[in-house]
């Protein structure tokens, strides 16, 4: 067996996974291809840009590995079921069709939703039947397109994922080896195109071509995330490529025909403009982020911060990993030794830091996790921090109504998320204590100006949305606010930013007209677009229920207050439950995102619901980072401190999600080596760890447990509270193994996970 490494297929196969593979086989000699091919995208983390495993670009890199004698596969089991492919009888058109592209009517062209459509044994069988390469397996990612007229099915088309490297065409393109690897994931392929022999209809094919092409950038981003800009076809010497040349497709070059001893011509047509920008783009030698190599987080999260002196930025880093090490301990508990808490103090204290400052290198980071997303919901809340008991703190204030003795501050913040619920980051921090002499100020709230109210956090909070929505052009930012963000210079904000989307829950006491009509007894009067079915998790002594509610929608014009003549045209989405034995469900959301079908009011009420993670963002800094306990003798001082506990919030809510979002992640993209063992031999009770790490769901369910999650059929995924109890536990258990085995294993997350 030689001893050497390959790069195939943009993946690197070092010999330590060569190794490891031959190892794999030589244990399991019954081991499928299939799920051999399984295991090495979960150790490399191969997954396609929708996060699924890469197994069929893995098994074409394993039997190159196999051809050029560097591993062994095992055998192939040709006994199956089905000994090919059964095509259903597909109904085309039988009569020739000969008539001008104008004269042939509407002409559709129609993405096939799954392999198991019926759309998709019309494409299966037009293929067999009339394309000469037939309807074999496409390479990759791959989207289906059915064309149709008033006269049936007249055709179809396939794009998949691009060849890794073709002389000519890259050429053309002009990129480097590097910003090829990079970038080849936004060129595609059209591999079938077909237009059935019976139709003649001069320039029917460039014509499909154009409309498919002014539409399959944004399919295939909807379904794989990532939007391509180039698409490029191989053309037979049997034919031309006249309808390519039609559709304004350059010819670049030919291949080398390797495959079958044939070379085609090769034609692209760029999808945008700055196709050659984009694709020539250089990946980032120091990414600010990388989910694969978080082993220095605190370093990732602030090391783009500005200070004056390297060792205060060191300092930094160890606090920060000293917090996410025992979220729960004081500031004396968590830095452990004398020098680390005097230091701890020293940095809090000193008047050169701040928390616009600590927390803004985090927030870049943050927006470069937004640009990878399509849409980022971005809900901003505001939370009261009590120090009643710390009442010798300089710079505190009331914190509830007039007569309540609470005292404290009030924090707003903004943070963003995946539809899915993943937290990105904090976007937005104001933090600020009322003025106890000023307690009547709700009471002049209708006399004094929007910018001597409290209610100007929203617009702040909104124009820094703003920016970074520029900053990220490619992505949709939607900010989100409950009842209390129902204020009109919000929306006005909104009308003229022509930037993020906005999303807000109206406050029925606003009283809101729209045309002289109060808005909740407009809708009231439209009629049910749909039935939405939603489950309400148990919470205290509310139980768990499936609740239906009506869905109504409409565009409406909001009538302008006292003090302001312009109105603003929102869409409203009324949502009521129809029964409960409780009180129900209703909802009046008011968004400025276009809700012309059901679909589309889902939509809203579903980001909606996903407000909810700021309010667990909320729980887990007060009751995970305990920063009511802080002790610090000025607010000044205290700001610092919540700057750093914001970020390990953050951290640990991460990393609950995370095992939700990849489950099938290895977890050594969060924890140690010696982590995941010493995690392993504690839940299982067996001094051997095993050779191969868990998933990160497996982990975090197990560090769970460790914080008490009992793990039963009906307590679903664990929260942040197990998790950070769990993650207390573990480090203690690390430091345990570490002892018992005779490692090295520094103060807990001294080097971050």
């Amino acid at each position: 067996m030689l001893s050497m490494a390959m790069y195939i297929c943009g993946q690197h196969f070092s010999q330590p996974v060569l190794d490891r593979i031959q190892h794999t086989v030589q244990e399991e000699p019954s081991i499928s291809r299939m799920e051999l091919s399984r295991r090495v995208c979960r150790w490399l983390d191969w997954l396609s840009p929708a996060g699924g495993l890469q197994e069929m670009s893995c098994r074409k890199a394993l039997g190159k590995l196999q051809k050029a004698g560097l591993i062994d596969l095992p055998k192939v089991n040709n006994v199956y079921a089905f000994s090919h492919k059964t095509v259903s009888s597909v109904e085309t058109i039988t009569a020739a069709i000969r008539c001008k592209l104008a004269e042939l009517g509407d002409v559709s062209v129609c993405p096939v939703s799954s392999r198991y459509a019926k759309a998709s044994k019309v494409w299966f069988g037009l293929m067999e039947r009339h394309h000469y390469i037939g309807n074999g397996n496409l390479c990759g990612a791959q989207i289906r397109y059915l064309v149709k007229s008033s006269h049936g099915y007249i055709g179809a088309l396939a794009f998949s994922s691009a060849s890794w490297s073709l002389k000519d065409r890259d050429a053309y393109i002009g990129w480097t080896e590097d910003a090829r690897r990079a970038n080849l994931n936004r060129v595609i392929c059209n591999s079938r195109f077909l237009i059935l022999p019976n139709v003649n209809v001069p320039n029917l094919a460039s014509h499909v071509l154009s409309v498919t092409l002014s539409r399959v950038s944004a399919d295939w981003e909807e379904r794989y995330g990532i939007r391509p800009v180039l698409v490029e076809t191989f053309v037979d010497p049997r034919f031309t490529g006249a309808c390519y040349k039609a559709a304004n497709f350059t010819y670049v070059g030919k291949s080398a025909g390797r495959r079958d001893g044939v070379a085609k011509q090769i034609f692209v047509r760029p999808l945008c403009r700055d196709w050659k920008e984009v694709l020539g783009q250089e990946p980032a030698v120091n990414p600010t982020f990388h989910i694969e190599t978080p082993r220095h987080w605190a370093e990732e999260e602030f090391g783009a911060i500005r200070l004056h002196d390297d060792r205060l930025k060191e300092r930094l880093y160890k606090i920060a990993q000293d917090f996410y090490s025992s979220p729960e301990a004081t500031i004396p508990e968590a830095c452990g030794t004398p020098a680390a808490i005097i230091g701890a103090y020293r940095f809090f204290q000193n008047p050169k830091v701040n928390m616009d400052l600590v927390l803004a290198p985090h927030t870049a980071a943050t927006l470069e996790r937004i640009k990878q997303h399509k849409v980022v919901l971005v809900p901003q809340d505001t939370t009261t921090l009590s120090y009643t008991s710390h009442p010798m703190m300089e710079g505190l204030g009331p914190i509830n109504n007039t007569g309540d003795p609470a005292i404290g501050l009030l924090l707003h913040d903004t943070l963003a998320f995946t539809e899915s619920g993943m937290p990105l980051g904090i976007v937005d921090v104001q933090l600020w204590a009322r003025d106890p002499n000023d307690p009547g100020k709700k009471y002049r709230r209708g006399s004094l100006p929007i910018e001597q109210k409290e209610s100007m956090k929203w617009l702040k909070s909104f124009r820094k949305v703003a920016e970074i929505q520029k900053r990220c052009p490619e992505t949709m930012l939607v900010s989100m606010g409950d009842r209390e963000s129902d204020i009109y210079e919000l929306f006005l904000e909104a009308a003229k930013e022509k930037g993020p989307a906005l999303l807000i829950r109206s406050e029925r006491t606003r009283k809101r007209k729209v045309e002289q009509e109060f808005l909740w007894d407009l809708m009231a009067k439209k009629d049910v677009a749909g039935v939405l079915k939603i489950h309400i998790p148990h919470s205290g002594s509310r139980k768990a229920r499936d609740a239906w509610l009506n869905i109504r929608f409409a565009e409406v014009e909001l009538s302008p207050p006292k003090g302001y003549s312009e109105p603003v045209r929102v869409w409203a989405v009324y949502v009521l439950e129809r029964e409960s034995a409780g009180e129900p469900i209703e909802w009046m959301l008011l968004t400025t995102v276009p809700v012309e079908s059901m679909a589309d009011a889902q939509k809203q009420v579903q980001w909606y619901s996903g407000r909810w993670g700021i309010e667990v963002f909320h729980r887990t800094l007060k009751s995970g980072c305990r920063i009511k306990d802080r002790q610090l003798e000025t607010t000044g001082r205290l700001e610092v401190c919540l700057g750093v506990d914001m970020v390990v919030a953050w951290r640990i809510y991460y990393l609950t999600m995370l095992g939700r979002e990849t489950p099938d992640a290895p977890c050594t993209v969060f924890f140690k080596e010696i982590e995941w063992k010493a995690l392993c031999c504690y839940v299982t009770k067996n001094p051997v760890a095993p050779d191969r790490p868990p998933s990160i769901s497996q982990a975090v369910f197990m560090v769970a447990g460790m914080g008490g999650h009992m793990g039963r059929k009906g307590d679903g995924f664990p929260g942040t509270q197990t998790i950070w109890r769990g993650l207390v536990r573990l480090y203690g258990a690390a430091e345990m193994y570490a002892i018992l085995t005779k490692q090295f294993y520094p103060h807990p997350m001294q080097t971050g996970p």
